[in-house]
């Protein structure tokens, strides 16, 4: 029989319990979903459906429930319903808390070695910077010289660090010569499990927009705002030319030759009131 799917390998507790139902149908005779609701002391025999259809979420009790019925014991139980708790966490902070715990998990940090530094990639505004400034034709692998050439300056420690977090990505590489180069182009985020910390680098990002006002001049810096009156029906296609003209911006001046400066875009559109009744 095919082993069962390590829940240390899922960041989604919801996909971890709908693999685990495939491969329990598949090699369990007379397993059910009234099977897993009366193990699990539940009144509902579709609960578990619900769950993994994300029509219900999992309350503290439930989710000790849940991992008893998986066949779940001590840290694999722990860190299902610490799994629960990242997943239906409601704000970035509480996020944030959560996935410290989860991090706490050996077997977790095994599975996803990588973490830490795509966690360190969003969490240093400079990181990301120094990232475009190895594709300088004057670069130079210093870390004292990295340092002075971002504004504001960073430590010699802090440029190494970046360089350190971005080659363990893979983000940047040596070439043939031994020199640093970029490995791709363009680097996207998408959303995921580990959103959370590409919210906390658009944090960090707008705090530098805030005191970009004071530090840089007018003529090298454009920072301004637009407020509309817009159908709700059309807030998706304003969202649309957002992201079409950042993807725009990308592709219009990431592959410029002789490029000296790396500069900052921040596009940012929020509702200022709330939805129409």
């Amino acid at each position: 029989m095919a082993a069962a799917p390590d829940v240390f390998r899922f960041r989604d507790y919801r996909a971890y319990l709908r693999a685990l139902y495939a491969h329990k149908k598949l090699n369990e005779y007379g397993f059910s979903l009234r099977a897993f609701s009366k193990h699990a002391g539940l009144r509902s025999s579709n609960y578990l459906k619900l769950v993994m259809d994300g029509d219900r979420n999992l309350t503290a009790d439930a989710a000790s429930k849940f991992a008893g019925a998986c066949g779940l014991k001590g840290q694999a139980a722990d860190y299902f319903c610490e799994l629960v708790s990242f997943n239906q966490a409601r704000s970035t902070e509480e996020r944030e808390r959560v996935y410290a715990r989860l991090r706490r998990f050996r077997r977790y940090r095994e599975v996803y070695r990588l973490d830490g530094a795509q966690e360190a990639y969003h969490s240093e505004w400079f990181i990301p910077a120094v990232r475009e400034l190895v594709a300088r034709s004057d670069f130079r692998e210093d870390a004292k010289w990295i340092g002075k050439m971002l504004a504001p300056s960073i430590a010699p420690r802090d440029a190494q660090r970046a360089l350190d977090v971005l080659l363990e990505l893979g983000l940047i590489v040596r070439n043939d010569e031994g020199a640093l180069v970029q490995a791709d182009a363009l680097v996207q985020t998408p959303e995921g499990p580990l959103s959370h910390h590409v919210v906390s680098f658009h944090r960090a990002m707008m705090e530098r927009a805030a005191e970009a006002l004071d530090r840089v001049p007018r003529e090298e810096r454009e920072i301004a705002s637009l407020t509309l009156l817009v159908e709700q029906s059309r807030l998706p296609e304003l969202k649309s030319k957002l992201e079409r003209f950042r993807e725009e911006l990308l592709h219009t001046f990431e592959s410029t030759t002789g490029a000296a400066r790396v500069v900052q875009v921040n596009l940012q559109m929020f509702p200022l009131t709330g939805k129409e009744d």
